[in-house]
């Protein structure tokens, strides 16, 4: 499974790329909002820091003719750029014309295995079903992942699933077993993934052991 920060802050970008182990970034309008200095300028930062891997930029545009046009903007951004639309009837045609001129779409802001197939009929790269949204209004958004991969696999979809709105390493988890593409995590949770309490326990008890010992040097 690979591995996005969901995070437009580039010094914290930087950092999570060092690891090896970011694959990509998913970005949004509230994120953005809370970087200074010029956005396109980020952007462009984000891309390079990331490339090849892909960074998703969403639209911010509602009318559907207004949505093409800045979603051409944006792929102008960098050549990793993956564009994110929310999943909404009026934009059908939209995303059916820019899946045919050769631009990747990450449908944003999905709720439901149907929507999903829809999408993935339309031949966009990525979906991003919501889990942590699903659960705050009782549903179960790691059985739509489960779904989406069954129905994906039934009809040789190659859409990915991109598991967003993640709030633990129970998440994480469990998004791995259900057979997500992708997850995309905030910085904080993917700071969280590599730690374990016992670890922690571990290594203060072989410390402990090893003062023990009374040696300066080793080897």
């Amino acid at each position: 499974m690979k591995l996005f920060l969901d995070s437009a802050n580039v010094d914290s970008i930087k950092k999570g790329m060092q690891t090896g182990l970011i694959d990509g970034i998913t970005t949004n309008p509230t994120l953005l909002s809370k970087e200074s200095g010029n956005l396109r300028d980020v952007l462009v930062a984000i891309c390079k820091i990331v490339y090849p891997g892909d960074v998703s930029i969403e639209v911010t545009e509602s009318d559907p003719q207004a949505i093409y046009t800045q979603a051409k903007a944006i792929t102008q951004i960098a050549p990793n750029v993956v564009v994110k639309i929310p999943c909404y009837t009026e934009y059908l045609p939209i995303i059916k014309k820019l899946v045919a001129e050769g631009v990747s779409i990450n449908i944003t802001l999905l709720f439901s295995a149907v929507q999903g197939l829809l999408m993935g009929k339309l031949g966009v790269k990525y979906v991003s079903p919501f889990v942590g949204r699903l659960e705050d209004i009782d549903s179960d958004g790691l059985q739509l992942i489960k779904d989406l991969r069954t129905i994906y696999n039934i009809y040789g979809v190659k859409t990915q699933i991109l598991a967003a709105s993640l709030r633990s390493v129970s998440h994480v988890h469990q998004v791995a077993l259900a057979g997500a593409d992708v997850a995309t995590l905030p910085i904080p949770l993917f700071e969280s993934l590599a730690e374990h309490p016992l670890t922690i326990k571990g290594m203060a008890k072989f410390e402990e052991d090893w003062h023990k010992l009374g040696i300066s040097k080793f080897p």
